[in-house]
C-alpha cells in the first residue's frame, strides 16, 4: 500500500510540473455574496451591485453555512431516514462577485474564464456588461471567452450560478449528478477558478489515439491563429511520465492560416513501449510545441498505451482477457457533499478499493473531475463514466435531447486522454426510448474509439435489458432472457450449493457481459459512525435509529446487530463474486456496493462505511481471497454433509493477471474447528492461462469424524498471497434422538396441558401457522425504506457457547448450514409478548426496531418452554440440520442449564399462532 501510495504522490507531482500553461490567475479566494431566492437579481441588476455577504471560493453555500438551517430532529420516519440531511440548504440563484486586475502584459490577448465544476447554470457579467450565452454542464467546465470584455486594469466580475433543475434527467431526482440522495444540490464552484490569457498562437483540444499494434500515437488538435497566416514548426516530443525519458519526437513544417487550424498527425512510439494496465500504469507526456518566427504555442496531456477491445464474449485489454473486479461510486463525500476536486481527495477512494481486491470503479449516472482520472491513471484502474441520466423519460424532450448529445461530447473532449476511461455507458436503467439512445450511442462511438460504449447500464424497459443491444460494445445486465446472473434471484430459493454459475444464462453472449449492481444487502447501521458527520450533512437518519433503540431499550445491541448483519452480507458477497468468476463468458461485476449508499432510504450495504473505513465486520484481506487477480476457487455441491459422506470439490484457478502462470502448485488442507487437518493434499497445476482454468485433480476426502463440527475447506497457491477457503458442516449420519420427559409437540393445546402438569415441553408448531414474518436467510434488499414491502430481517444473532448449541456448531452468525431452518421457519415479534429469553435473535430492519425470534425460553406456570418456530420435525434425510438442532435443543432441555428466567402465562400461547391472518411475507414484485 505504501508503495502505491508513493507511485500515485511521484505521478501526480510530474503531471502538475509538466503541464505546459498560458499565463494564469487563480481567482480563488474571497467573493462578494448574495442569495437570490426571489430570482430578482438580474432585472434589478445585482450584477452592478456590491453585496455584504462573503464566501470563500472554491466552495459551496453549504460549506459556507448559507441557506435555510435545517430544523428537523432526529427521526426513523420520513424525510429524515431518506438520506443525509443538509444543515444549510439552499436551491435558487446565488451571486459571486469580485474585483480582477488584469496584468498590463495580458494586453491584445485572448482571456478564457474557466470554473471547474458547478451545479447547474452560470452566467456571467464584467463591469456590468452581460457576456453572451450562458454554460449548463454539470459534468465538464464552464467555460467563457471574455476576450472582449476585458482589458489591463481593474474590472468587477460577477458571476450567477443558478442550481435549480434545468433539464429533465432523473426519476425522482436520483441520477447522481444532480440528487439529494448522495451529492447535494449544492450552489458554488468547486474546482479550479481562473483566468487564463492565450497569445496570438495558442493550442486547444489536444487528444491523443494510442495505437498499441502499429507502436504509435495519433495526435489531434485545434491551433488557433489571432494573426495573419504563418508558416512555422510543429513538433511533438513524447517522454515517459515518471522517467522522463525522452522515447519518440515528431517534426513537420507547416502553415498556419488566420482562426482555427486542425492538427492531426501520427507519431511512432518505437519499439520500447510499455502498454498501460493495473499491473503496469505506465504513463506518457506528449507536449505539442509549435515555433512560428518569434510566436511560441505549447500544449501537453498525459496518456497511456492501452487498448480496451472484445472477442465475442471476452473482454480484452492489449488483446488479453481481463475481468472487471468493481464497485459502485455514486458522488459520497459526506464531508462535503460534492466531490473532491484536488487528487489527494480521491486517493483514499481508489487505494482502499485497491486493497479490497477491485480493479474497476462505475461512476453511476455522473462523471467524476479530472482529479478522479489522474489517481485512477496513476494506479491503473479501470473506469466506466456516464451521463447524468437515470430517467424513464428519455428521448421525450427535445432540448433536454441536445443537451445530452452536448454532455457526451463535454466528456468525451474533457476526459477522453485518461487511459483510464475505459467504459462509457448513456446512463443507469434508462427508459423508454431506445431509438433515441441507439442514436446517441452512434453518435458517441463515431466521435471517440479510446473506449468501449454501451446503452444502459441495465434497464426495465419491455423488449430490453435481457441481451445486448445492436450497437453496445458490452453489455450490464442483471439477467439475460436465458435466466439469472447474480445471486439475488436465487440465494433465497435455491439451497447452498458453491458448484454453481450463470453459464446457462449468457450462453450465445455476442459481446462482454458485466454483472449489474450485484449484492444490495442492507447491513444494520454503524452507530458510532455519527461522530464521523462534521461537515455539511447531519446524519439524522442514523440519529433517529439510534433514538429509537434507546427509547426500546436496544441500544446496547446495536453493535451486535451491526455485526450479525454485516457478517451474512460478507458470505453473501463472497459467493456472488465468485459465480461471477466461475461463469465463462462473464467479464465482470459491478458490485452495489463496496461502502454505504446513504440515500434512497438509507441504503447501507456496504462492508464500508460512506467515508471507506471498515465498520468491522470483515477485513479486506479475508475479503481479497474471493476478489483478486488470482483466485483459488472450488466447486461442491452443497454446506451441510453427514459423516457418511465423502466430500469432493473441483478445483479452478482464476487467473486474471496479465500473463500466463506456470510451475505452480496448489496446496489443499481440511481442518476441523480445532486446526486439526483432516486431510491435505497438493495438485500440480497445469500452465495458468489468462482466464478460467481447471485443475485436472479433484479433492476427495471421507467425513468419518463422530461428532458434529464446523469444517474448513482452505485452498493455497504456494509461494504466491492467492488463497481462499470455504466453511462446510458435518453431523451425524445416525443420530438417537430421546426425548425422555421431555414433551415435543406441534399442538398448542397439548403443550399448554404439559407445561400445566409442570412439564419441559419443546413446542414446534407448523410454522406456516405461526403469527409472524416470512422466514428469510438473505437480508433486507438496498433498503426497507426504499422498498418498505419485504419482509425485512437481516440475519441472526446468538451466543455461540450457549448450553442449548453444544451439539450444533455454530458462529454467533448467519450462516449456510442455517438456511433449511431459517427457509422453513417464521419470526415471531416478541415486543408484544411477556418478557422471554430469546437464544435466536432476528435481526429486525432499522425502520422497524422490533425485538424478533424463532427460539427462545419462558418458565410458563410449572413447567418450562422452549418454543421455536423453525421447522425441526420434518425431512431429517434432506435436512440433517434441523435434525443436529433439534438433538441439540433436547439435550440442552434434559439439563439442569434450562432453566428459563422470565415466565409467561399459558393463555399467551395461542397468541403465537395466526388467528386467521396471513404471515408478513415478500414477492419479487416487491424489489423488482
Amino acid at each position: 500500500m505504501m508503495k502505491q501510495l508513493l507511485f500515485v504522490c511521484i505521478s501526480l507531482m510530474i503531471f502538475s510540473s509538466c503541464r505546459e500553461r498560458s499565463s494564469e490567475l487563480s481567482l480563488a479566494g474571497e467573493w462578494q455574496f448574495a442569495l437570490d431566492s426571489t430570482d430578482v437579481g438580474v432585472t434589478e441588476k445585482w450584477f452592478e451591485h456590491s453585496f455584504t455577504d462573503k464566501i470563500e471560493l472554491p466552495g459551496t453555500t453549504d460549506e459556507a453555512g448559507y441557506g435555510t438551517p435545517n430544523s428537523l430532529p432526529p427521526s426513523v420516519g420520513k424525510p429524515q431516514i431518506l438520506h443525509l440531511t443538509r444543515r444549510n440548504s439552499y436551491v435558487g440563484p446565488a451571486w459571486y462577485s469580485r474585483e480582477i486586475t488584469i496584468p498590463s502584459d495580458w494586453k491584445d490577448k485572448s482571456i478564457e474564464l474557466k470554473l471547474e465544476r458547478v451545479i447547474w447554470q452560470t452566467k456571467v457579467w464584467i463591469d456590468g456588461q452581460s457576456v453572451p450565452g450562458t454554460c449548463e454542464s454539470l459534468i465538464s467546465p464552464h467555460r467563457f471567452d471574455l476576450t472582449d470584455y476585458l482589458t489591463p486594469g481593474k474590472h468587477k466580475l460577477a458571476i450567477r450560478v443558478d442550481n435549480r433543475k434545468q433539464h429533465d434527467i432523473s426519476v425522482n431526482d436520483m441520477a447522481h449528478a444532480y440528487t439529494n440522495e448522495t451529492q447535494i444540490m449544492w450552489n458554488g464552484i468547486i474546482g479550479e477558478i481562473s483566468l487564463t490569457a492565450k497569445e496570438a498562437l495558442s493550442i486547444d483540444n489536444l487528444q491523443v489515439y494510442p495505437d498499441i499494434t502499429r507502436k504509435q500515437i495519433r495526435i489531434q488538435g485545434k491551433v488557433f491563429n489571432a494573426g495573419e497566416r504563418i508558416e512555422g514548426m510543429l513538433s511533438a516530443k513524447v517522454e515517459n511520465s515518471t522517467s522522463r525519458l525522452q522515447i519518440a519526437s515528431f517534426e513537420q513544417q507547416m502553415d498556419f492560416q488566420p482562426g482555427e487550424n486542425l492538427v492531426n498527425i501520427t507519431c511512432p512510439m518505437g519499439d520500447s513501449i510499455e502498454v498501460w494496465s493495473e499491473f503496469n500504469p505506465t504513463l506518457y507526456t506528449m507536449d505539442l510545441k509549435v515555433e512560428a518566427g518569434s510566436q511560441k504555442a505549447k500544449g501537453s496531456v498525459r496518456f497511456g498505451m492501452r487498448e480496451f477491445s472484445r472477442n465475442q464474449s471476452d473482454l480484452l485489454l492489449n488483446g488479453k482477457k481481463v475481468f472487471l473486479r468493481g464497485t459502485l461510486e455514486c458522488c459520497i463525500f459526506p464531508l462535503t457533499g460534492r466531490p473532491p476536486m484536488e487528487p489527494e481527495g480521491w486517493k483514499k477512494v481508489f487505494l482502499t478499493a485497491r486493497e479490497w481486491g477491485l480493479n474497476h470503479l462505475r461512476f453511476h449516472s455522473w462523471c467524476p473531475p479530472e482529479a478522479a482520472f489522474q489517481v485512477a491513471d496513476s494506479l491503473g484502474f479501470y473506469l466506466q463514466v456516464e451521463l447524468p441520466l437515470w430517467s424513464l423519460k428519455v428521448g421525450e424532450e427535445a432540448r433536454t435531447n441536445k443537451f445530452l448529445y452536448a454532455e457526451a461530447d463535454r466528456i468525451l473532449s474533457e476526459y477522453g486522454n485518461h487511459p483510464s476511461f475505459c467504459f462509457f455507458s448513456l446512463g443507469n436503467e434508462l427508459q423508454p426510448d431506445f431509438d433515441f439512445l441507439t442514436g446517441l450511442l452512434k453518435h458517441v462511438k463515431s466521435q471517440d474509439p479510446r473506449h468501449l460504449y454501451t446503452t444502459t447500464s441495465f434497464t426495465f424497459e419491455g423488449g430490453h435489458g435481457d441481451w445486448p443491444e445492436p450497437d453496445d460494445d458490452f453489455f450490464i445486465t442483471q439477467w439475460t432472457k436465458k435466466g439469472w446472473v447474480r445471486g439475488q434471484g436465487v440465494f433465497d430459493t435455491q439451497s447452498p450449493s458453491f458448484d454453481k454459475d450463470y453459464v446457462a444464462s449468457v450462453e450465445g453472449m455476442t459481446v462482454p457481459l458485466i454483472t449489474h449492481e450485484i449484492g444490495q444487502y442492507s447491513v444494520f447501521p454503524n452507530l458510532k459512525e455519527i461522530d464521523k458527520y462534521t461537515g455539511v450533512l447531519d446524519p439524522l437518519n442514523f440519529k433517529g435509529v439510534r433514538q429509537e433503540l434507546e427509547q426500546k431499550g436496544l441500544l446496547d445491541k446495536a453493535g451486535d446487530y451491526l455485526k450479525a448483519s454485516g457478517y451474512l452480507a460478507s458470505i453473501l458477497y463472497k459467493e456472488e463474486i465468485e459465480r461471477a468468476m466461475k461463469t465463462a463468458g462473464c467479464s465482470g461485476f459491478q458490485l452495489l456496493d463496496l461502502h454505504d449508499f446513504p440515500g434512497q432510504g438509507t441504503a447501507l450495504v456496504g462492508l464500508l462505511d460512506a467515508f471507506w473505513d471498515s465498520k468491522g465486520v470483515t477485513d479486506a484481506e479475508t475479503f481479497r481471497q474471493a476478489c483478486a487477480p488470482v483466485t483459488p476457487l472450488a466447486r461442491f455441491p452443497k454446506a451441510v454433509y453427514t459423516n457418511d459422506e465423502t466430500f469432493t470439490a473441483s478445483v479452478e484457478i482464476a487467473n486474471f493477471t496479465d500473463r500466463e502462470l506456470s510451475g505452480q502448485s496448489l496446496s489443499w488442507v481440511l481442518k476441523d474447528e480445532a486446526g486439526k487437518e483432516m486431510n491435505q493434499g497438493k495438485i500440480a497445476c497445469p500452465p495458468l492461462s489468462i482466464g478460467l482454468n481447471k485443475l485436472p485433480v479433484a479433492i476427495s476426502c471421507p467425513l468419518n469424524r463422530k461428532e458434529a463440527g464446523r469444517l474448513t475447506l482452505s485452498l493455497s497457491l504456494e509461494d504466491t498471497p492467492y488463497r481462499n477457503e470455504w466453511s462446510v458442516w458435518v453431523y451425524p449420519a445416525e443420530l438417537t434422538t430421546e426425548k425422555g420427559e421431555i414433551i415435543v409437540t406441534r399442538d398448542q393445546r397439548e403443550a399448554q396441558k404439559a407445561l400445566a402438569d409442570g412439564k419441559k415441553v419443546l413446542y414446534n408448531p407448523d410454522y406456516k401457522k405461526v403469527e409472524g414474518l416470512e422466514g428469510k436467510f438473505v437480508p433486507v434488499f438496498w433498503s426497507p425504506v426504499h422498498f418498505p414491502k419485504q419482509a425485512g430481517s437481516m440475519g441472526i444473532l446468538c451466543d455461540a457457547t450457549h448450553p442449548a448449541f453444544r451439539h450444533f456448531p455454530t458462529g454467533n452468525y448467519t450462516d449456510w448450514q442455517w438456511w433449511s431452518l431459517l427457509k422453513q421457519s417464521r419470526t415471531v415479534v416478541t415486543d408484544s409478548l411477556p418478557a422471554v429469553t430469546p437464544l435466536v435473535e432476528v435481526v429486525d430492519n432499522f425502520a422497524n426496531n422490533r425485538r424478533l425470534s424463532n427460539l427462545f425460553e419462558v418458565k410458563v406456570g410449572a413447567g418450562k418452554l422452549l418454543f421455536c418456530s423453525m421447522d425441526l420435525l420434518s425431512d431429517w434425510k434432506q435436512r440433517p440440520e434441523a435434525r443436529q438442532l433439534y438433538f441439540s435443543l433436547l439435550e440442552y432441555m434434559k439439563s439442569n442449564a434450562f432453566n428459563p428466567s422470565n415466565t409467561m402465562e399459558s393463555g399467551v400461547l395461542s397468541r403465537l399462532l395466526m388467528g386467521g391472518t396471513s404471515a408478513e411475507t415478500s414477492k419479487p414484485e416487491d424489489i423488482y
